[in-house]
């Protein structure tokens, strides 16, 4: 049974999501934003242009800490709420979702002590600004030191990953149950009750990796996750409750054995899974999951949502404003500037008997860039809102059908693509446009929730064989 909008009055609820901060506290304002090194933004200040600016800079540099002060410090209202708040950029949250990479990009001269630094300032730093408001993490790839390394629960001493989720049990009991910090502390996963009739499951997306050379002894299910999400799926089912999942490394990303097992537990749960929220990209993105018998029928939906850093790893152009598009207003031109940071909120149904505590929307905001490092000193930075989804592409509702159809209609509507191209990239996006064969690329990947299958793309006719799309896939990936 697909998802139905709520009934009239039926209270919906707005959940904060955060994903990918990047915490450089390294970051040194009037320091080199270009630079020969892998992460910039760093060192001695200096005169002249191409200077580091106070809040950010839209170049191959993280954020300092008093810019995630300030976002946090800006949301509205930051109290657990479940009621009829469907206001746009007002009113409060019910939870949030924080789906990791805490740490900087300088990967090469971090320590453990380094990581878990990040990890109680950020974490202490939330709290502060969230009070009350209950914080569901996800592990990122960031978070483990070397990048990426994460040995399965087996592995035990020293080389084990016990320094890290022990820290993180520590970091966030205020924020889950004793059951959930358990198997937080055996591989980084777990699952707790948002509010009655919802479940959420926080998937250490890390045992899929393919930068995780753990993996290399076993990369079906390392940990031993799949089979235990295949068992709170089964009791959620059972008990009537409706399930949030979320991880920081998005699914089609994954290793194939994974990615495969995890798309066919989707398809065997869908009535259960209501929503799926990753990050990790630093675009805004989505993959759709369909029906395992005929890949056809739109069955659930993974939202890959923007960074909070302004690091990607493409040369940033010439602001650019998107096409009008017959279905929505041209976003103003007051926001078609190099953002820095940015943040997702999501409606979704609440709570009531027979919810489907769906997806209804989701909004993105962002940082004007420009007008915040040129605002006299102490002047706190402005976040606005980008666009909102249903209104910018003319969804009649938020559910994975209209998703679907959203890619088929781009495939044949310039204007509605490039406007999604240029979401894609917080409004700011690369100077090289996307032609034929980025285009294809992209409403390919739009389409496969599960790695290397290229069966899914088989009904938007690709021009380009599918090795040629897998190349470009793995071309734009930076994380």
């Amino acid at each position: 049974r697909p998802p139905t909008p709520p009934p009239p009055g039926a209270p919906t609820a707005r959940i904060l999501f955060l994903t990918d901060l990047h915490w450089d506290r390294q970051y040194v304002p009037g320091s080199a934003a270009a630079c020969p090194d892998p992460l910039c933004c760093r060192g001695a200040p200096h005169d002249g242009p191409g200077a580091a600016g106070f809040w950010g800079s839209y170049s191959k540099c993280d954020l300092p800490l008093h810019t995630i002060d300030a976002l946090l410090a800006q949301l509205p209202n930051a109290t657990g709420h479940t009621g009829n708040d469907t206001g746009h950029g007002t009113g409060s949250f019910a939870a949030a979702y924080w789906t990791g990479d805490i740490p900087a990009h300088d990967v090469w001269q971090q320590s453990r002590g380094d990581q878990l630094r990040a990890l109680r300032t950020v974490t202490a730093l939330l709290r502060a600004h969230l009070g009350g408001l209950r914080v569901f993490p996800a592990v990122g790839n960031h978070e483990a030191t070397p990048v990426n390394a994460f040995p399965p629960p087996y592995v035990r001493g020293n080389r084990s990953a016990a320094w890290l989720y022990d820290a993180m049990a520590e970091a966030w009991q205020e924020w889950l149950p004793p059951a959930a910090l358990h198997t937080l502390r055996v591989g980084g996963f777990y699952t707790a009750q948002v509010w009655p009739g919802l479940r959420l499951v926080s998937l250490n997306m890390n045992f899929c990796s393919q930068a995780n050379f753990w993996l290399l002894i076993n990369a079906t299910d390392p940990a031993g996750q799949l089979q235990w999400l295949m068992g709170v799926l089964a009791d959620a089912e059972r008990d009537g409750e409706k399930v949030h999942i979320i991880g920081h490394i998005p699914p089609a990303h994954c290793l194939r054995s994974w990615s495969w097992n995890y798309y066919r537990i989707v398809n065997r749960f869908e009535g259960t899974i209501a929503a799926q929220f990753f990050g990790h990209t630093h675009l805004d993105e989505f993959e759709l999951f369909y029906d395992e018998e005929t890949l056809s029928r739109p069955v659930s939906i993974a939202f890959v949502a923007p960074s909070v850093t302004t690091y990607i790893n493409l040369n940033p152009g010439a602001p650019q404003t998107p096409p009008a598009s017959p279905q929505a207003p041209p976003i103003p031109p007051a926001l078609t500037v190099p953002p820095a940071a940015g943040y997702r909120v999501y409606e979704v149904a609440g709570s009531y008997p027979g919810s489907s505590h769906a997806v209804l929307d989701h909004e993105t905001f962002i940082l004007n860039l420009t007008e915040a490092n040129a605002a006299p000193p102490g002047t706190p930075p402005c976040w606005q809102r980008l666009y909102g989804a249903r209104e910018a592409y003319g969804l009649p509702t938020a559910f994975p059908a209209d998703w679907d159809l959203l890619g088929r209609r781009m495939q044949g509507d310039e204007q509605l693509f490039q406007r999604f191209w240029f979401h894609l990239h917080k409004g700011h996006p690369p100077r090289e446009p996307c032609g034929g064969p980025c285009k294809a690329a992209l409403l390919c990947a739009l389409r496969s929730g599960r790695a290397a299958d290229p069966t899914l793309c088989r009904p938007l006719r690709p021009a380009l064989p599918f090795p040629r799309i897998q190349e470009l896939w793995h071309h734009r990936r930076l994380c």
